[in-house]
C-alpha cells in the first residue's frame, strides 16, 4: 500500500511539557507498571457509562440473535448540548461541576450531541461516524489501488501482508460474525469493499442532510457497520507494520510510534495485534496512543474534548499534533477517556460561493476562525476549524 508523506517527531530536547508527559507515560508502559488513571478531581465519584454487565448483555444479544435484525442505530439523534449536560449531570459534586464547565465550553462551537453507544468499538464508530459524515471528496487514500477494485479484482493489501507475516491468522473478527467460518482474506477484502464503496457513495450525496440520513442509516445496520471496524482495524495495523519497519530500519517515525512499541503488550506488530486490536470490540477499546494510530489509518486529524481535563492544557487533545494541512479534521467528546460521544456542528450559518454568507447564527454560537477543508459547493455548508493542541499521555478509551 502506497503511503503519503508522514509527519516526523521534533527533536527531543526541545519538546513540550505535554510530550514530556508522554514520555513518563511511555516509560511506565514499557517498565510493565499500571499507568495512573487519568481522571476528574472526583474520581471516586460513580461513573455514569454503563457497567460492564451491560456491556456484555449487548455482547450475548449480538451473538444469539437469529433472522433479519432490526435497526438499531449506534448514534442516537441528536440533543442540544447543555440539554443534555443537565440530564446527565445534575448533582453538585467537584466532578459534576467539572463536567458542566467543559461542556459549557463546548458549546461554544457546537450546539448539539450525538450519543455513541458504548460497546468498546466507541473510538472507532465516533471517529468514523464523524469522517463519513462530511465528506467532501473521497479520501485519496481509498483511491489506493491496493484497496480498490482494479479490473474486477478485489483489494490485494490483505492477501499481500497474510503471505509475509503468518501471525494475522490470529485476527480476531468481532462478535457479529462470531460463530460463521469465514477465510480471513476474504472477509477482510470485503470489509475494505464495503468501506470504499460506502464512503465514495456518500461523497456523491448533494446535501448534507442527504449524507447524514445515509449515514445514521449505515450506522444502523450491524452486518454493514462492524464490517467497515474491521476494514479501519486492519487499515491500523498496516499502518503499525509500517511505521515499525521504518523503525527497525532507521527512519524517523512520528513520536507516537515510539510509544506505540515501547510497551511490553506490543514489542511488535504481532503483539499488537494479539494483545490489543484482537481486543477492540471484545474486551476493551482503544488506548490513547492507539488513537494516534486510528488517525494515521485514516488520514484524519481526531480532535477530542477531554471534559475531565478542563481547565488544563490537556482539555483539548489532537492526534496527531502534525497532521499535514490536507487531512480533514473530526471532532469528539470524551467524559473519562473511555467513552466517545460526537458533538454536532450549527449549520444555520451557511456559506455560498456565488451569494455569500447566508443567514446568521445564534448568538450562543462563536464562529471559529478557520475552515477545516475544502468547501462542497454542492451543499454550501460552512465547516468550522479545529484548533490543534499538544500531545497528551496515554490512557484507555472504548
Amino acid at each position: 500500500m502506497s503511503r503519503g508523506a508522514m509527519p516526523q517527531p521534533g527533536a527531543w530536547p526541545g519538546t513540550s511539557c505535554a510530550e514530556k508527559s508522554a514520555r513518563e507515560a511511555g516509560a511506565v508502559a514499557a517498565s510493565g507498571q499500571p499507568r495512573p488513571a487519568t481522571r476528574c478531581p472526583a474520581e471516586h465519584e460513580e461513573d455514569l457509562y454503563r457497567a460492564a454487565d451491560e456491556i456484555e448483555k449487548e455482547k450475548e444479544l449480538l451473538i444469539h440473535e437469529s433472522g433479519p435484525s432490526e435497526l438499531r442505530p449506534s448514534v442516537a439523534p441528536e440533543m442540544a448540548i447543555m440539554d443534555y449536560c443537565q440530564k446527565e449531570w445534575r448533582g453538585k459534586t467537584q466532578k459534576a461541576t467539572c463536567m458542566k464547565k467543559g461542556y459549557e465550553e463546548v458549546a461554544q462551537k457546537f450546539t448539539s450531541i450525538r450519543r455513541v453507544r458504548g460497546d468498546n468499538y466507541c473510538a472507532l464508530r465516533a471517529t468514523l461516524f464523524q469522517a463519513m459524515s462530511q465528506p467532501a471528496e473521497l479520501p485519496p487514500w481509498l483511491q489506493d489501488p491496493e484497496l480498490t477494485l482494479v479490473r474486477e479484482l478485489p483489494p490485494q493489501l490483505p492477501e499481500k501482508l497474510l503471505s509475509r507475516h503468518s501471525w494475522i491468522q490470529q485476527w480476531k473478527l468481532g462478535l457479529q460474525f462470531a460463530g460463521r467460518r469465514e477465510d480471513l482474506a476474504e472477509r477482510i477484502k470485503e470489509s475494505l469493499t464495503l468501506l470504499r464503496k460506502k464512503w465514495a457513495g456518500l461523497v456523491e450525496m448533494r446535501t448534507a442532510e442527504a449524507r447524514q440520513m445515509a449515514c445514521d442509516e449505515l450506522f444502523s445496520s450491524q452486518e454493514e457497520e462492524y464490517g467497515l471496524y474491521e476494514a479501519v482495524k486492519f487499515l491500523m495495523l498496516n499502518r503499525a507494520i509500517e511505521l515499525y519497519e521504518d523503525r527497525e530500519k532507521g527512519r524517523d517515525v512520528p513520536f507516537f510510534a515510539v510509544l506505540l512499541f515501547a510497551r511490553d503488550t506490543s514489542r511488535d506488530p504481532g503483539q499488537l495485534l494479539q494483545n490489543h486490536l484482537n481486543q477492540v470490540g471484545h474486551t476493551g477499546g482503544l488506548e490513547q496512543v492507539e488513537m494516534f494510530l486510528l488517525a494515521y489509518a485514516v488520514r484524519h486529524t481526531i480532535r477530542v474534548y477531554r471534559l475531565s481535563k478542563y481547565n488544563t492544557e490537556e482539555f483539548i487533545t489532537v492526534y496527531p499534533t502534525d497532521a499535514p494541512e490536507d487531512w480533514p479534521v473530526v471532532t469528539l467528546i470524551a467524559e473519562d477517556d473511555r467513552h466517545y460521544n460526537v458533538p454536532v456542528r450549527d449549520f444555520t450559518e451557511t456559506v455560498c460561493p456565488q451569494n455569500g454568507l447566508l443567514g446568521h447564527p445564534p448568538e450562543s454560537y462563536r464562529r471559529p476562525a478557520m475552515l477545516t477543508g475544502p468547501l462542497d459547493p454542492r451543499d454550501c455548508h460552512l465547516q468550522a476549524c479545529d484548533r490543534r493542541s499538544p500531545l497528551h499521555p496515554l490512557g484507555r478509551g472504548t
